[in-house]
């Protein structure tokens, strides 16, 4: 989304303020009303200073490819077909025709990882795959049907634990936001920085691809978890 904004130190200037939002299975119904809730929210204002936004328009992204949704002067909303799309996620890791033998994964936002319940201090192969399998399983559970016990989760994460850490560029960083519904600060750090990877990684890309898009760990709704991949 791309939203138009003005107020720089008590004088007008226009700024502009671009908005991320993914929108995963059912929740695409609903686009019509994140749309309308960011134009009210530009005209009662952003944060404490009331900053007033005008939306300048809504694109839909993927595949480093765009279009446009939606534009406030004709006020249509035009249909999102095109980037509406099945993505099939094997049960278990295949034998890929193109081997990929090494990758990096760069933490964009915290991530908040679990392994044997516990926040991850660090990022082994393995305890990324097992969060990546519980969160694609979980969404194709809730917008799919799907049957989680479909996933060959111990097939996956044998292989996952062949591969090993090339380098550790990792750090935690601590993150708060204060929460209005339970009146106290919550604090959502995780790990931020850049890992690689090196082994027999081929079964592993369309996992790690559907990862970037909705994102790794704990608090995904905030935001948390998104990551970019580099591979080879």
């Amino acid at each position: 989304m791309r939203v138009t904004g003005c107020q720089l130190e008590g004088r007008h200037a226009l700024h502009a303020l671009a908005v991320g939002l993914t929108l995963i299975g059912k929740a695409l119904r609903y686009l019509p009303y994140f749309v309308f809730t960011f134009e009210r929210l530009g005209r009662q204002g952003l944060g404490r200073g009331r900053v007033r936004c005008a939306l300048a328009g809504v694109d839909a992204a993927s595949d480093g490819q765009s279009y446009p949704l939606y534009a406030p002067e004709d006020r249509t909303l035009r249909a999102s077909d095109p980037f509406e799309r099945q993505t099939v996620l094997p049960a278990a890791p295949e034998v890929a025709d193109t081997p990929t033998s090494r990758v990096r994964i760069e933490l964009l936002t915290p991530a908040r990882l679990k392994f044997e319940e516990r926040l991850a201090v660090e990022l082994p192969f393995h305890v990324l795959v097992r969060n990546l399998l519980r969160r694609v399983a979980h969404l194709s559970y809730f917008h799919c049907g799907g049957d989680p016990a479909a996933v060959a989760f111990r097939e996956w994460i044998a292989r996952a634990q062949e591969v090993r850490t090339a380098g550790n560029r990792l750090e935690w960083f601590d993150w708060e936001r204060y929460s209005g519904r339970q009146q106290t600060r919550m604090s959502l750090g995780g790990l931020l920085g850049r890992v690689t990877y090196e082994g027999d990684l081929a079964p592993f890309l369309p996992l790690l691809r559907l990862g970037e898009v909705v994102h790794v760990g704990k608090a995904t709704s905030f935001g948390l978890g998104r990551y970019r991949l580099h591979e080879g």
